[in-house]
């Protein structure tokens, strides 16, 4: 404990900023798989092996949904600072990016399917709004910069010598690349959504230990 109060004594202003962006990257996702988890379970009609996290933005409770992206975006935005400041280089700018298209993501609001909320007619969608365009070019987007981060930051941490980062990261990469992919064909069955689920997830925990990372450094 002496030595870690006498660290903090000694920190720099600049370094307890870049640590405080940080401490963001660690927190941004807790808070959107929390918020989205407990929604999935609490709204009437919402099936988590047949309905993206996306559909909860609508309806009389869509709010917290909306703000959830919104708030989550901007502390990922916050992070990818953090991370520029800490490591530099491209991947935080990818990082920011992903930040960025939540944000929009939220504002752009998906379109009602798949029976969600209730009274939604039931299979895919026969025609797309605006918002709901705006929001998966926004999501696309997004996720191929979290993607490319991904693997740019796997490249870095090879290039340091630390393999499990590495692979850490490029399995995070790949698997988000496939999930995204059966996602986007629009073929609607459990195995997908759920994997796509797992992908998102895993991602988040991979830019919470990522965050992390620097932090210690």
């Amino acid at each position: 404990m002496t030595a870690i109060a006498t660290e903090n004594d000694t920190c720099s202003p600049e370094t307890r900023v870049t640590r405080s962006l940080l401490g963001y990257g660690v927190l941004a996702g807790p808070l959107y798989v929390v918020t989205s988890v407990v929604q999935g379970l609490t709204r009437e009609g919402f099936d988590f092996t047949r309905h993206e996290w996306s559909l909860l933005s609508n309806g009389d409770l869509g709010w917290i949904q909306i703000t959830n992206f919104v708030v989550t975006g901007l502390m990922v935005m916050a992070a990818a600072v953090g991370l520029a400041r800490a490591a530099g280089g491209w991947a935080p700018r990818l990082v920011g990016l992903y930040g960025l298209s939540l944000v929009a993501a939220g504002a752009l609001r998906a379109d009602p399917m798949l029976g969600f909320p209730i009274g939604t007619p039931e299979g895919p969608l026969t025609s797309i709004s605006w918002h709901g365009m705006g929001h998966l070019v926004a999501g696309s987007v997004g996720f191929a910069g979290l993607i490319a981060a991904c693997l740019v930051f796997g490249r870095r941490f090879a290039r340091e010598g630390r393999r499990g980062w590495a692979a850490f990261s490029r399995i995070t990469g790949l698997v988000f690349v496939a999930s995204f992919a059966g996602i986007a064909s629009g073929t609607a069955n459990t195995v997908i959504t759920l994997a796509f689920v797992g992908a998102v997830v895993l991602a988040w925990c991979w830019l919470a230990a990522v965050s992390a990372h620097y932090y210690r450094r």
